[in-house]
């Protein structure tokens, strides 16, 4: 494994959860870079060009993006510490599992929560949300883009507008976990404060990077908070300077950052923003993989969990088990022919449907055949004779 060329990562199941997903051989062999000291004038300048090319993903100009060891996980607490004051009220909105768990999140902060939760398989309705931010005065509202326990994906550009009609000073802020780099966002144009994500999905890179990106007003409202940051790990407080530091070129200490984990996410946001494939592209090719994976499974009989195509993510796929199978008759045998599904995450649905991935190199490199493999084990498995 001495040169780049030369490295290719030893067999493997074909990995199509919605998360983690197939890594690309560049970003592995960037991952093992030799350990470097996180101040070195080597290294410096790749943390800092990471910090730029998230900035490009989400199409802002200005935004502040935190980069955090850590996972999704940790972009709650960011938005809960710093944006949210004890007390204050957030509304949740609900597109299954993952709204639970953030709604948990700021509640732990003393946020006083609401949540506007949609039937399983459909978003919440624009005049639903209406209504809530009529009702009462939220300091953010908060939604799932793509929640990976539904596949269902949330219209944030129509939400951001309504939150700006009814409510211009709630911040919106946008859980991308299972979105970035797979749907499009434009963080500007459509006035998203904040968009929280992670390394190991659409942005193809092994988890443990905890990926935030703050819009400007979002920084103005944190800086102008009356009571402190209610985290000490997750304070915009001790890592804004930090991010500022490395993106102008010098070096700065608060928490060690994951440094080889640095080096992988920059050969992944280097294929994706100045790769052969557009950004634009990028998304296109997701949505044809997802058309393919989703008609394959329509032909075998298959019923998606979004009740309306339109509310259908394009980085995965989430199908009802036909009659007569369980996670045991379909899960196994897609592992005995190397691939690797999820089962249901949905507590009230749980053992009633499975989850398949199509983002990254999966779905914009088609000659690697993974959508091919996924479809071909479906009809080896679901085929009616």
């Amino acid at each position: 494994m001495s040169s780049e060329q030369g490295f290719k990562q030893a067999p493997h199941k074909l990995l199509v959860i919605p998360g983690p997903i197939e890594v690309a051989d560049d970003v592995l062999y960037a991952n093992a870079h030799p350990s470097m000291s996180h101040v070195s004038a080597d290294f410096i300048p790749v943390f800092g060009d990471c910090i730029r090319m998230t900035r490009e993903i989400l199409y802002s100009k200005d935004a502040q993006p935190f980069l955090i060891a850590g996972s999704g996980t940790l972009g709650w607490d960011q938005v809960a510490a710093n944006l949210v004051e004890p007390g204050e009220n957030a509304l949740v909105l609900h597109s299954g599992y993952f709204a639970d768990s953030f709604a948990e999140c700021l509640e732990t902060y003393g946020a006083k929560v609401d949540q506007v939760k949609a039937p399983i398989g459909a978003a919440v309705t624009q005049e639903e949300i209406e209504k809530a931010l009529k009702a009462k005065k939220y300091k953010v509202l908060t939604f799932t883009h793509v929640d990976t326990s539904t596949a269902v994906l949330s219209d944030a550009k129509a939400i951001a507008a309504t939150v700006k009609r009814v409510s211009p000073d709630t911040l919106v802020v946008l859980d991308g976990v299972c979105a970035v780099a797979s749907e499009e966002i434009r963080m500007d144009d459509w006035g998203i404060d904040v968009v929280l994500t992670a390394s190991q999905k659409g942005l193809g890179t092994p988890p443990g990077l905890s990926i935030l990106v703050a819009s400007q007003k979002a920084i103005g409202v944190f800086e102008g908070r009356k009571s402190p940051v209610t985290s000490y790990y997750a304070s915009w407080k001790k890592w804004l300077p930090i991010m500022s530091a490395y993106e102008k070129g010098s070096p700065a200490y608060f928490a060690t950052p994951p440094v080889n984990l640095i080096y992988a996410f920059h050969a992944s946001l280097s294929t994706i923003t100045r790769g052969a494939v557009s950004l634009e592209e990028r998304f296109a090719a997701h949505k044809k993989a997802s058309a393919r994976v989703k008609e394959a499974a329509a032909e075998l009989g298959l019923k998606q969990l979004p009740l309306d195509p339109y509310y259908a993510a394009n980085g995965m796929t989430a199908l009802y088990y036909p009659e007569g199978f369980t996670a045991a008759n379909t899960l196994g045998p897609l592992g005995q022919k190397g691939i690797v599904a999820a089962g249901g995450l949905h507590k009230e649905i749980k053992d009633k449907y499975f989850r398949l991935g199509h983002m990254g190199i999966t779905a914009v490199e088609p000659s690697r055949g993974d959508v091919d493999k996924v479809i071909d084990g479906l009809k080896a498995i679901f085929k009616k004779e």
